[in-house]
């Protein structure tokens, strides 16, 4: 709530886009991948400017760390 609610208040739409999310699966091939959309790419998307940047970078850093930790785990 912290990270989002100042983002939809800037801009609602991206509340098509929230909560954030991490999707882990295995393709055919038995491979498990990790898949999540860029905050900043999302940021663009909605046209969330400059003032919500520290936001989006932190968010961004936090899907890092996590996918770093799943991915290590694995």
């Amino acid at each position: 709530a912290k990270g989002g609610t100042p983002l939809m208040q800037s801009a609602q739409t991206i509340g098509i886009d929230l909560p954030l999310k991490i999707l882990v699966w295995q393709n055919a091939s038995g491979v498990t991948q990790l898949s999540y959309n860029d905050p900043h790419w999302l940021a663009r998307r909605h046209g969330l400017g400059p003032a919500v940047a520290n936001i989006s970078n932190a968010m961004a850093d936090l899907l890092r760390a996590l996918a770093s930790e799943i991915t290590a785990a694995a």
